[in-house]
């Protein structure tokens, strides 16, 4: 991370923690929920299948840029199926940096050819070993992994939605992560339980065996992307929701934290490391700060 980004988040977390104040620093632009797969776990791909336009999603971005965000993801659906205008996911990521983002990421199923390079990180769905991976996601994991060893960048970050399916398959990809090149950490989430995939959702004493799993590969020197200090919360959902400093821009409308909040009780049930530990870190939990200066600092 470069020493003006730090500083600029330096300076927002200070301002936020001491003047309780709500505004957003990350943002995320779906492109479209348009998918090639249909994985067990996800209940908003191919809901319209369409492609937003290139000039709404300009738009889009400039409106988080001027509301302050400077952390953007691009989202879908899968991301690398957005085309408009003669312009590509590629393009996209060029022209936040030119806009000024200050970190821009982007969200994959790894399927499409990894020539990005230009995005901080590529988080790309990995969801356990071929095997339980190809549970969830369909005959995939052998097409990723080509992709993964084919990528033009050391910026990939496995990413993965843990669930009754895979909750046993942890400290595999941890050690994926680890010994294959390109990638550079994993991180994760458990599985959020919208109301047609409730039952791949853990119960709390699954969340705090996979946590503790977590938390051996960290010790162990896994490059984990999580901070080991939220796992308590995240065992519990005690962590306050939604976070206002997340917000999400989806075909002009734009939502609080994420696309799941207008979803009765949903928000009570989670699963989002990273809404834990930004909550947590904006409410001036020390530790959670500490610990997301070193991880920030190694992986981005």
């Amino acid at each position: 991370m470069k020493r003006s980004s730090f500083l600029y988040f330096a300076r927002f977390g200070i301002r936020t923690v001491l003047l309780q104040k709500k505004d957003p620093i990350l943002g995320t632009v779906i492109l479209t929920d348009k998918c090639n797969l249909k994985c067990k776990h996800c209940s908003v791909n191919n809901i319209t299948a369409v492609i937003y336009p290139y000039q709404q999603i300009k738009e889009e971005m400039k409106q988080l840029y001027d509301m302050g965000v400077r952390i953007l993801f691009f989202c879908g659906g899968e991301t690398f199926l957005w085309k408009d205008a003669g312009k590509q996911l590629r393009d996209l990521v060029v022209e936040a940096k030119q806009m000024g983002f200050l970190i821009v990421n982007v969200v994959t199923n790894g399927t499409f050819p990894l020539n990005l390079p230009e995005a901080d990180l590529i988080l790309l769905s990995l969801d356990g070993g071929r095997e339980q991976h190809n549970k969830v996601r369909g005959d995939t994991y052998d097409t990723i992994m080509e992709n993964i060893g084919n990528a033009t960048a050391d910026n990939i970050c496995f990413y993965m939605a843990i669930n009754q399916i895979n909750k046993n398959a942890i400290r595999d990809v941890c050690l994926l992560a680890k010994n294959t090149p390109n990638v550079r950490a994993v991180s994760f989430n458990f599985h959020t339980p919208y109301p047609d995939t409730k039952d791949l959702a853990l119960s709390r004493e699954e969340k705090a065996d996979c946590c503790a799993v977590i938390a051996q590969m960290i010790k162990e020197g896994a490059p984990v992307f999580n901070l080991k200090s939220a796992f308590p919360y995240l065992i519990d959902n005690r962590f306050p929701t939604p976070c206002h400093q997340c917000v999400v821009m989806e075909n002009g409308r734009r939502s609080t934290c994420g696309r799941c909040i207008d979803i009765p009780g949903l928000c009570e049930k989670c699963g989002y490391f990273f809404v834990a530990e930004y909550t947590l870190l904006f409410r001036g939990n020390l530790k959670i700060i500490l610990e997301m200066l070193r991880t920030y600092l190694r992986y981005i």
